[in-house]
């Protein structure tokens, strides 16, 4: 790797890494999406830019190793002292020190100190150094934030479905979780009557997903209707209630004796499928309630399982994003170990990527309660029945980009809702039947997940990226790899140096000539 060695000032120390890459101005400006003209001026030393980020960029393209970047750092803001920087960068991307690691339990306030930053000790070996100026330009701006943390482990349950079926028949696509709602086994359905319990189909989804080796996310909802008689009714037809049970005591006898049952064959207990109104038709008083009872009979009676806390949905509307802030205030959260939210576009025929606004409102909300709980996305509300069927080519893109929007935000787990039935707008699999392109593409990702780690998530020309392209940086067994895409339209980039191969979603891999540019589309690719 270059370094700048015996240089005084900046654009001397630029020089010096042109010279020993042999890359002209062109070259260079072509490599780091900048003009040749502009390159130029940095290099003779004409002006100072405005952000060390384009410096960044030049350094990579030149084959700066860490040292030289921090020395660069050094030179560019003694520059900044002498000279004022020019303006109207908007172009150029930003780079600021890079923050501390983060802890296992990621809290939000380190999330938004890394958002739209590249870390200047690591963003040196992920900018890429390889935009191709002929892109199709996207046809609409979609924000996100940047950011840089040292590796994290994906989890292995990241890539979860929601089982919408009743015979414990799993996935025949590779998924790394299961999660059971609309699946027969709501709490009317297993407690009929106070005292009488009928587990006859939760144990058949047990033994499905454990013959499968998947671990299992059991939800709770509807309540007998033995135990809120005047509350109101849910959709099924099973008699169930939108509202809590008159009596508590009720509750903490059904979840006491399901984790009993269970005998540690549940993995994770989620406290309410949706705790917003009007599906739970409560005061937010009594599900946090609910959810202090629940989770401390859990922790009591399985330690090891993880407890949920009920999920909130409608977020796109201020209303019940108060909900969910109402239930952060009064403390539900502090008896979980995860908070959940139903995560999705407006309308299924959108971009995933336009859930990266959604995920900002919720971070907000969070943050006004001065909390910060690591997050599952577990599926749609209830209006995704009405909508439309997304064409399937474009579904089975759709499906992918879902769980990689969820994964760039630090969601720890992403359940596509649903599995095993077909009145959604995009179908993985119908119970009984073959999987669509949707639910054999999922399966793919969960194999390039598999005991990866990310380090970093990249969108635009922030990140010296094309404005509709997006990427995630993983390592596995320390060796790198690349998930790139465009949420519209495409565009063409060379391949990053050492590029070797490209993996495609339906399986296939073919050797990449790094001198050859490539059409990058809505279509995710692995590059290692």
């Amino acid at each position: 790797m270059s370094r700048p060695a015996g240089t005084g000032t900046l654009a001397e120390a630029l020089n010096e890494l042109k010279r020993s890459s042999g890359y002209s101005y062109q070259q260079i400006g072509d490599r780091a999406h900048l003009g040749r003209s502009t390159v130029h001026r940095y290099c003779s030393g004409q002006s100072v830019p405005a952000s060390f980020g384009t410096v960044e960029l030049i350094a990579k393209v030149c084959g700066a190793d860490r040292d030289a970047l921090s020395e660069l750092y050094r030179l560019w803001d003694q520059a900044n002292d002498v000279v004022e920087p020019e303006a109207g960068a908007a172009a150029e991307a930003t780079s600021e020190p890079a923050p501390a690691p983060a802890p296992k339990r990621r809290r939000w306030w380190l999330a938004a100190a890394a958002v739209a930053v590249v870390a200047i000790a690591g963003a040196y070996a992920y900018l890429p150094e390889n935009v191709n100026r002929t892109e199709i330009p996207a046809q609409r701006d979609i924000a996100a934030p940047n950011w840089t943390y040292n590796p994290g482990s994906v989890s292995p349950g990241f890539v979860g479905v929601t089982i919408n079926s009743a015979t414990g028949a799993m996935p025949t696509f590779p998924v790394g979780s299961v999660r059971l709602w609309d699946s027969k086994t709501r709490w009317q359905v297993l407690e009929p009557e106070r005292g009488r319990f009928d587990w006859t189909v939760l144990d058949r989804h047990l033994d499905g997903a454990g013959a499968a080796g998947l671990p299992v996310v059991y939800v709770f909802g509807g309540a007998p209707g033995w135990s809120a008689p005047n509350g109101r009714r849910t959709p099924y037809t099973d008699g169930s209630r939108t509202s809590p049970p008159d009596d508590l005591a009720d509750w903490e006898r059904f979840v006491r004796a399901l984790v009993n049952h269970a005998g540690g064959r549940i993995e994770s207990y989620e406290l309410w499928d949706i705790g917003t109104p009007p599906f739970f038709d409560g005061p937010v008083e009594t599900l946090v309630a609910m959810t202090r009872i629940a989770g401390d009979v859990i922790r009591e009676l399985d330690p090891d399982a993880n407890v949920v806390c009920p999920g909130f949905t409608g977020l796109w509307e201020p209303e019940n994003q108060l909900v969910m802030q109402r239930f952060a205030e009064l403390g539900g959260y502090s008896h979980c170990d995860y908070a959940a939210v139903k995560l999705y576009p407006r309308n299924a025929s959108d971009p995933p990527e336009t859930m990266m606004e959604l995920t900002r409102q919720i971070d907000q909300t969070l943050a006004r309660a001065l909390i910060g709980p690591k997050l599952w996305a577990t599926g749609w509300g209830t209006e995704v029945t009405q909508q439309e069927r997304v064409e399937p080519e474009l579904a089975a893109d759709y499906a992918v980009r879902s769980y990689l929007v969820s994964l760039w935000r630090w969601y720890d787990r992403f359940y596509f809702y649903s599995w095993g039935g077909d009145r959604v707008p995009i179908v993985l699999q119908t119970n009984g039947f073959q999987p669509t392109k949707a639910g054999r593409f999922v399966g793919e990702l969960t194999r390039w997940l598999a005991d990866a780690k990310i380090d970093s998530c990249g969108h635009g020309p922030e990140a010296g990226l094309p404005g509709n392209v997006w990427q995630c940086r993983f390592t596995r067994q320390g060796k790198p790899f690349v998930i790139r895409w465009t949420h519209e339209g495409t565009a063409r980039m060379t391949p990053e140096p050492g590029t070797t191969l490209v993996r495609r979603l339906d399986g296939t891999s073919a050797p990449v000539d790094p001198r050859e540019p490539m059409e990058i589309t809505g279509r995710p690719v692995l590059l290692t």
